[in-house]
């Protein structure tokens, strides 16, 4: 059984940085890819897609609204995965949530549909 334990969400002002965490049990990550999405407050919100990172090293891809403000990594070390977020803004207000393909090697997808496991989510409020 896979799951997925994210934390290091809570309240920052805007221009500031916080750092998520994803810890996997059940599961050594290295070798499949791995996402955050975050769904904003409101009725209708979607899950979208923030950041991903594949099993082989240097496959990255990044949200528009977030390019060059977030990063994600991961310490196959410490089975983790991180989103590095600074220059926060209001509407990066959301809760955060990691997920995890479980096909091994497979692209990095940016549709919540192709992911099979989940976090339980943390939230991250960015005041003005």
């Amino acid at each position: 059984q896979v799951q997925l334990i994210e934390s290091g969400g809570g309240l920052a002002q805007a221009g500031g940085s916080l750092r998520l965490s994803c810890a996997a049990s059940g599961r050594t990550l290295s070798d499949y890819t791995m996402a955050w999405f975050r769904q904003a407050p409101g009725p209708g919100k979607e899950r979208d897609f923030v950041a991903g990172i594949g099993a082989i090293p240097g496959r990255t891809i990044y949200a528009d609204s977030v390019k060059g403000r977030f990063a994600i990594s991961r310490d196959n070390t410490k089975n983790t995965v991180y989103l590095h977020m600074n220059s926060l803004k209001p509407e990066d207000t959301a809760v955060y949530y990691c997920a995890a393909d479980r096909v091994r090697y497979g692209p990095v997808f940016t549709n919540p549909r192709d992911y099979d496991y989940w976090g339980q989510g943390t939230q991250v409020t960015v005041s003005s």
